[in-house]
């Protein structure tokens, strides 16, 4: 990849058409629809496929992994409800744009990688575009306990199920959000933690994610 950060009107003109496309799919935290329209979503693409960037469409960053639909971010985003200095574990950096919505909506980002070339890409182009996050290379499926807990936990690849780890991570009034199913599709859940042992769970819609692969998942 190379690493030639421009950003004119017309990527910005692309933003936030892209924005009015989320809107109509449903979309309605404005918190998380401003941060989509200020992430630079083409910078995670090769020069090559800059075309690509701003269509509501996942696409694939090498390593068998891709940066997921703009729809699937935003959507996961905005049920994490996330507050200004909340304490935030990432599974799966991936290309890091999901990194860098957290960030913008004023989180302290904690991101573990298994792909090794993924975690060093990332490790710089975050950087270079003035984000900052704490990365990590490892088993995400495990989580990264000696760093929790965490207010809020989101999970970017499909599990077979909650990793029970990842609750143990979790502070008391913290939410973990994960795809749960097979390896083709999985539900959008959501875990509420109310009490040392005591869960909420909520089931919600279809999608369809890279495995988690890991310790504690396929």
């Amino acid at each position: 990849m190379a690493y030639k950060f421009i950003d004119n009107y017309r990527e910005r003109g692309a933003r936030k058409q892209l924005v009015e496309v989320l809107r109509k799919k449903g979309i309605e935290d404005e918190h998380v629809l401003e941060a989509i329209s200020k992430v630079p979503r083409h910078f995670f693409f090769d020069e090559t496929f800059w075309t690509q960037a701003y269509r509501d469409i996942a696409f694939p960053i090498g390593e068998g992994q891709t940066i997921s639909q703009p729809y699937t971010v935003a959507y996961q985003t905005q049920l994490l409800h996330i507050k200004k200095g909340d304490k935030v574990l990432e599974i799966g950096t991936g290309s890091g744009y999901q990194t860098c919505i957290l960030l913008e909506l004023g989180a302290k980002v904690y991101t573990i990688e298994r792909q090794q070339k993924l975690y060093e890409r990332t490790i710089k182009v975050l950087p270079h575009m003035g984000y900052k996050a704490r990365f990590f290379l490892g088993d995400g499926s495990k989580g990264v306990a000696e760093h929790g807990p965490y207010h809020k936990i989101i999970v970017t690849a499909g599990a077979p199920t909650v990793p029970e780890v990842l609750l143990q991570q979790l502070k008391i009034g913290g939410l973990l959000v994960i795809p749960v199913g097979d390896e083709n599709t999985q539900k959008m859940v959501t875990v509420l933690k109310v009490g040392e042992h005591d869960y909420e769970k909520v089931v919600l819609d279809t999608f369809r994610f890279v495995p988690l692969v890991g310790d504690k998942a396929w």
